[in-house]
């Protein structure tokens, strides 16, 4: 049925692009990039696509919305060359990123259900003893020193000086806001959005916001592997197609 599609119907350039919404431009670019089959030509150099190439145009567009546009590229270009097995490579290490977004997701969560309502206040004095150096604490959350400087001028961690040394100290409450920083990070959020989320966590046990910012985290999640199912459907009529 493939070499069928191929021949059955000649579509212009305009054609396919109206068909999904895109610029001429936009799918001379896929061809070219590889994401769609090459196209035949015209005795005069004209570029011909068939119904095939509109497949190939669906499967990439829908593997985008789950995928992303590089990972979904990377789909196609594989398949286009004949390396299935390839195809199945890249999309599996994307599922189990969202798994691994999802587990984050999860410790945000329990990190959150693990705040004392009572402790988020302010950072304890500095006579308090105890405490984390910034080395230690970038190794346990597996992130460099610099990274957590910036946080701090950013005003999302708020370690005390040591005042004999001049050395930073995270205290309990700011190792907290630095896991919850780290995490939200990997969830996408930007520094600019994490930033009065951590301030009302110090505020009087405000943590609604951050709740709320876990809902949406969860649903964008949601809605990510559902345009995964909907991607590997419209990829499937796309490899049956080919053949």
């Amino acid at each position: 049925m493939g070499r069928d599609l191929q021949t059955s119907k000649r579509l212009r350039p305009v054609d396919l692009a109206r068909g999904h919404g895109l610029s001429t431009q936009a799918v001379r670019n896929y061809e070219e990039a590889g994401i769609l089959p090459a196209a035949g030509r015209t005795a005069h150099g004209y570029r011909i696509y068939t119904p095939l190439h509109a497949l190939a145009l669906s499967a990439f567009l829908a593997l985008v919305s789950g995928h992303g546009h590089q990972t979904a590229a990377s789909i196609m270009r594989a398949v286009n060359q004949g390396a299935v097995d390839e195809a199945f490579r890249i999309i599996d290490e994307s599922h189990a990123q969202l798994l691994e977004d999802r587990r984050t997701l999860q410790a945000v969560e329990s990190a959150l259900r693990d705040l004392d309502p009572g402790a988020v206040s302010e950072p304890a004095a500095v006579s308090d003893p105890g405490g984390m150096f910034i080395g230690p604490l970038a190794g346990k959350l597996g992130i460099r020193p610099a990274t957590l400087r910036k946080w701090e001028r950013a005003g999302l961690v708020r370690p005390r000086r040591d005042p004999r040394t001049g050395y930073r100290v995270y205290d309990e409450a700011a190792v907290r806001d630095a896991r919850l920083t780290h995490q939200l990070r990997r969830g996408g959020y930007l520094l600019e959005q994490i930033a009065p989320l951590i301030a009302q966590v110090r505020a009087a046990g405000g943590l609604e916001p951050l709740e709320a910012a876990l809902r949406d985290w969860r649903g964008r999640l949601c809605a990510r592997g559902r345009a995964m199912l909907a991607g590997a459907a419209e990829l499937e009529t796309y490899l049956r197609e080919r053949g």
